[in-house]
């Protein structure tokens, strides 16, 4: 991610520009992506389970 934060599988969570997810494996990666600045903010890390979309 440090070179490339779009590799691999990312998705623009809805409603929201600067957001994304990544899935890796059974874990989801949220993070906010800020090209004019070159900065990405890991949100949160979390296991994916049911519940685990419901909150954004």
């Amino acid at each position: 991610m440090a070179q490339d934060p779009f590799t691999g599988d990312i998705v623009q969570l809805k409603g929201q520009p600067t957001a994304f997810r990544r899935r890796v494996g059974d874990w989801r990666l949220f993070f906010d992506v800020y090209p004019e600045q070159r900065l990405v903010e890991v949100r949160d890390v979390q296991r994916r389970t049911t519940t685990t979309y419901r909150q954004r």
